[in-house]
């Protein structure tokens, strides 16, 4: 059975991006649109691992992370924040709230799929 990669990103393209290269691995892909799409996406199925992006309406990267985390359902499930910014403070922060890891936007379809992979242990 394929794991399940939930993306959440409020640019179209960037989802697509992902899902395409996501899906290509062998990945079934969910995409949320913002981070309350996302929250609510994450916690009504099964996910093994989120991609989610900083700046978004609605809710943005920290807090769907922070939210997510307050759900047993979180437990264990790995999160790569991605950004343009790379500021170690908002590293650290993304680290504070939960996430794994990190990836700063733009990525290589290579990059994504190893970082996807080590967070998987595929």
């Amino acid at each position: 059975m394929p794991k399940t990669v939930l993306t959440v990103d409020d640019s179209p393209s960037i989802r697509c991006m992902i899902a395409l290269a996501l899906r290509e691995a062998g990945y079934e892909v969910i995409e949320a649109v913002d981070g309350r799409d996302g929250l609510m996406k994450a916690l009504s199925q099964p996910i093994d691992a989120i991609l989610t992006d900083q700046n978004m309406p609605n809710l943005d990267g920290l807090g769907f992370i922070r939210e997510f985390r307050r759900h047993p359902a979180s437990k264990g499930v790995p999160i790569i924040f991605l950004s343009t910014d790379s500021e170690d403070q908002l590293k650290q922060q993304a680290r504070d709230a939960g996430a794994l890891g990190w990836m700063v936007k733009p990525f290589t379809q290579d990059q994504l799929l190893g970082v996807i992979r080590k967070v998987l242990g595929a």
